[in-house]
């Protein structure tokens, strides 16, 4: 029960950029990658403006068979997970199935083909829907594929918790490692791009439906007007430390404590959730850690753009951190908001900061809203400690924390 847990394999999939490297180049430069939405036409809906993945080929990561049984959150899972095994320096099939496993987080499932098949159910000729929905819409389709597809049959599952999932995602394979799985795939993509999914998000009133891409999503700012839907996320390859280092892997950092806790109330939409549970759960975490407030180094944190769930965080941070946090920074203004997918990119911006040797300043705000007044990473810098607390929540109350301590830099040369 001791194992430790690292992270040797980065996937990127997301507005940002496929892979990596390019995710990485748009956060440092602080580049907005929203836009109109195209998957669809969305004229008929207030909010018209979402971070797609720009110019995204699934042919070059899975057969044909594959990606008509699938959806293209699946598809965008698939290309994340093959980048992220590369990345790690692992095969694509794994040889010994029952010592891998895969856990990645869900929330909204298939949509776009979900919404296909429903459309021709209910306004096409044959009145039927196509062999593959049962399986393609649903919460756990992407797991069972990636299992299937590259040989995952250790102890596999789904997480279900909105954005926080993503986080939660990543601390079940920490607890996959310490009950003897050497290697978990974790993290999440999102695809919430279709009618029905969009006039869900539109239900909750807490998108932006402010036309203009710069201005859209402005967590923490005293324009924030609601936050912009995204797809793409990132998966990562979690080893056990021995088992990586038997292999000579690359290790970006450790997952070193997590916790999750529950509001366990409604959720009022005038002053936000309760900050007391998601306090609760960043101490837990930095406890479990064994890492003082003072040593955090970053904060990433949910940064949801609803003024009163911004108020909220801030206070659940300054409940945790006191008045002056350690500093915070946000790249969701450039992507949008993925729900699980988003924390994963968080969690995955965090460990490659690290390995860069450099904090990435956060997207704004330009003026912070009266209590949102924290420590804003204004310039890159260099990190002290090497240790980052990242946060999400998700809506219905779940809130999740992480603590990730990044590995030693490389030597002077090495990416």
């Amino acid at each position: 029960m001791t194992a430790r847990a690292v992270v040797t394999g980065i996937g990127v999939v997301a507005p940002s950029g496929v892979g990596a490297e390019a995710h990485w180049d748009t956060v440092l430069a602080g580049t907005r990658r929203t836009g109109p939405i195209t998957l669809f036409d969305p004229e008929r809906y207030p909010t018209r403006v979402a971070g797609e993945v720009a110019g995204f080929d699934p042919a070059g990561f899975s057969d044909t068979r594959q990606r008509v049984q699938t959806d293209r959150w699946t598809h965008l899972g698939f290309a994340a997970t093959k980048l992220a095994l590369a990345d790690a320096g692992l095969p694509e099939v794994s040889p010994d199935p029952y010592k891998w496993a895969v856990t990645l987080a869900s929330s909204s499932g298939g949509n776009l083909f979900g919404q296909r098949e429903l459309q021709r159910l209910w306004g096409g000729p044959s009145r039927t829907v196509g062999a593959y929905q049962s399986i393609a819409w649903f919460y756990a389709a992407s797991v069972g594929q990636l299992s299937i597809r590259h040989q995952f049959k250790g102890p596999s599952g789904v997480t279900v918790s909105e954005s926080a999932g993503g986080l939660d995602s990543l601390a079940h394979a920490v607890r996959t490692i310490r009950r003897g799985t050497p290697v978990v795939i974790a993290g999440a993509t999102e695809c919430p791009l279709s009618p029905y999914a969009l006039a869900c998000q539109l239900r909750s009133g807490l998108l932006s439906d402010v036309p203009d891409p710069e201005r859209a999503y402005r967590p923490f700012d005293v324009a924030a007007s609601g936050y912009v839907p995204a797809e793409g996320g990132a998966v990562f390859v979690v080893e056990e430390l021995g088992h990586a280092l038997a292999r000579g892997a690359r290790v970006y950092g450790e997952v070193t404590g997590w916790a999750a806790t529950h509001d366990a109330a409604p959720t009022d939409p005038a002053t936000g959730p309760d900050p007391s549970h998601y306090a609760r759960a960043m101490r837990l975490a930095l406890e479990r850690a064994g890492v003082r407030p003072h040593d955090v180094d970053v904060i990433w944190p949910d940064a949801l753009g609803v003024p009163a769930y911004d108020r909220a965080e801030a206070a659940a941070l300054r409940a945790v951190f006191g008045d002056r946090t350690p500093p915070v920074t946000t790249q969701k203004p450039l992507t949008g908001r993925a729900h699980q997918g988003g924390s994963a990119l968080d969690a995955a911006t965090a460990l490659l900061a690290f390995r860069r040797g450099m904090l990435p300043a956060s997207a704004g705000p330009d003026e912070p809203a009266p209590g949102c007044e924290l420590t804003f990473l204004r310039q890159p810098r260099p990190p002290r400690s090497r240790i980052a607390l990242v946060g999400a929540r998700g809506f219905d109350g779940f809130n999740s924390a992480l603590v990730l301590r990044g590995a030693a830099p490389p030597p002077a040369g090495e990416g």
